[in-house]
């Protein structure tokens, strides 16, 4: 069986290994065992509430009970930009016109931007592709909304995920090649090291300060800016459908997109609920519902077959097993699926 859990310092290795598979364009994951091993210490210390909530950075990891593999792995950073820069491209638009000429022009610009500093961040979303099955991806990206609307007081009001830009099959970003390069004269996945591990005030040293005009672009450049890697499609889907959504900022390198949210909108804010956990209740199979128990230090996450009826959910021994909890135990519920509106 699976389960979504907080890390412990014992998974450093798994994910480790696991961080090796993840490839170019994912700096928060990168396989460099003291930037982990940082990173793990640091969600340790989240989960114990022994930092600010502004230090804080929750990481998950899905664990094959079965076997103790870990299957996936995702992360909330409390607040970005506080201790290192945090830079996007913010899209804009400059007007030319000329009324003796008679000629008026909208041209797309991009300004290199610390708007989104302080924001809550989504990250670190990896599953081991022997478990790209089924529900999993879709339910460990989830998962982590579910921890928001348990403990929104933690997290800022702004929520944001930067999206892994396009890059073609052999792992070259048209982005990159048709604007960073010409910078930084290295090769995208050495400056892609270079801000995993925390070196980023060359982009401002580097990078110019003036509005740079998308139409200088090459073609190839220009057509993927606020387009996803192929991988990372679905996930981008999963965000919207729970109420994120694109608003002009891309990531400097690979310009891929960052989707915002209102914390106060999200789905699992609005319709998540807090029920009883009830082994003695009759189980009817149904549809897939996110079941997390309510503890920070330990929390803990899987997917149940019953929907809340009256207050009350059915888990089996098992299922209250997984989330450490017991009968009569409260848990926070969420339907795995969005529910379509129905017009009568």
């Amino acid at each position: 069986m699976l389960v979504v859990r907080a890390i412990t310092a014992s998974d450093l290795e798994a994910l480790l290994d696991m961080a090796a598979q993840v490839g170019s364009g994912m700096t928060t994951l990168k396989p460099d065992r003291k930037m982990l091993g940082d990173r793990v210490s640091v969600a340790v210390q989240s989960f114990a509430e022994t930092i600010a909530p502004e230090k804080r950075d929750y990481m998950f990891v899905m664990e094959d009970t079965s076997n103790g593999r870990m299957a996936g792995v995702c992360a909330i950073k409390g607040a970005v930009g506080l201790d290192e820069p945090f830079y996007n491209y913010r899209i804009g638009t400059l007007v030319h016109s000329s009324r003796e000429l008679d000629v008026f022009t909208r041209m797309e610009t991009m300004y290199l931007s610390n708007d989104l500093t302080g924001s809550t961040e989504l990250c670190s979303l990896f599953l081991h592709p022997d478990y790209r099955i089924g529900n999993n991806g879709k339910w460990l990206s989830k998962s982590r909304f579910l921890f928001i609307a348990q403990f929104p007081h933690l997290f800022t009001e702004k929520l944001i995920a930067e999206m892994r830009g396009y890059q073609e099959d052999d792992g070259r970003s048209p982005f990159y090649e048709g604007l960073g390069r010409h910078f930084f004269k290295m090769d995208f996945n050495h400056v892609d090291n270079l801000t995993a591990l925390g070196k980023k005030s060359f982009i401002a040293e580097l990078m110019p300060r003036q509005p740079l005009y998308v139409d200088y672009l090459p073609d190839d450049a220009r057509e993927v800016i606020g387009k996803v890697h192929t991988s990372t499609a679905p996930a981008r889907r999963l965000l919207e459908q729970e109420g994120m959504h694109y608003e002009g900022y891309v990531d400097i390198f690979d310009a891929g997109p960052v989707l915002q949210a209102r914390v106060s909108e999200l789905r699992a804010m609005r319709d998540s609920i807090v029920v009883v956990a009830d082994a003695a209740m009759p189980h009817q199979a149904g549809e897939p519902t996110l079941v997390s128990n309510t503890t920070l230090h330990d929390f803990r996450m899987i997917v149940a077959s019953a929907a809340p009826v009256q207050g009350k959910i059915a888990l089996t021994a098992d299922e209250l097993a997984l989330l450490h909890c017991q009968g009569g135990d409260q848990v926070r519920t969420l339907s795995l699926n969005v529910r379509k509106n129905v017009h009568v």
